[in-house]
């Protein structure tokens, strides 16, 4: 039995759900989301509760029916309270600017770098070295934060570049220098 997919998915007060054949639509004060559901999987929606259920034990409806439990409760809390990731800046000089819906980034590079913000997603440049990334969709906001990350990882001797808050960067010792006489 799943576990996972056997659990309750509670909906709080002010988000609206609605099942229609196999699409499932999740609203609520940060926006609206819309998700298909697997076809062997069925979604019920009891009072306050979802309950989704699987046709037999199979290894592949056993986790089709974890999987789809985890994203209708993601949508339901992502239409609640949102998502976030924080990315932060480390280099001289190195900067970010949201500027409408664009995201200006200094890297060091020669040109400054464009990002464009995918709609639904609101991004926060404090202090210009520290990014807050945030939406409804846990998908779409680990991607963004995933790709302004990509344009710049951080490299392993001095650490500059753009890394996750709290990620740890295994540094590397550089080179030394070697001292006392070669040739005797």
């Amino acid at each position: 039995m799943s576990r996972v997919g056997e659990k309750p998915i509670i909906v709080p007060e002010g988000i609206k759900v609605q099942i229609e054949g196999n699409i499932f639509t999740a609203e609520g004060p940060k926006g609206k989301l819309v998700r298909k559901i697997p076809s062997e999987i069925k979604v019920e929606v009891k009072g306050k509760e979802i309950l989704t259920k699987r046709p037999s034990n199979a290894k592949s409806h056993k986790s089709l029916h974890g999987l789809s439990r985890t994203l209708l409760a993601n949508m339901i809390k992502g239409v609640s309270e949102g998502f976030s990731k924080t990315l932060e800046i480390i280099g001289v000089g190195y900067k970010a600017n949201p500027r409408g819906d664009k995201l200006i980034l200094s890297l060091g590079l020669s040109n400054p770098v464009e990002f464009s913000i995918p709609k639904g997603i609101e991004i926060k440049a404090e202090k210009g070295t520290q990014i807050t990334i945030s939406g409804p969709d846990k998908g779409l906001v680990g991607e963004t934060a995933s790709t302004i990350r990509a344009l710049k990882p951080p490299e392993p001797y001095k650490g500059k570049g753009i890394k996750y808050k709290g990620e740890y960067i295994k540094r590397k010792v550089g080179k030394t220098a070697v001292t006392g006489s070669m040739g005797t």
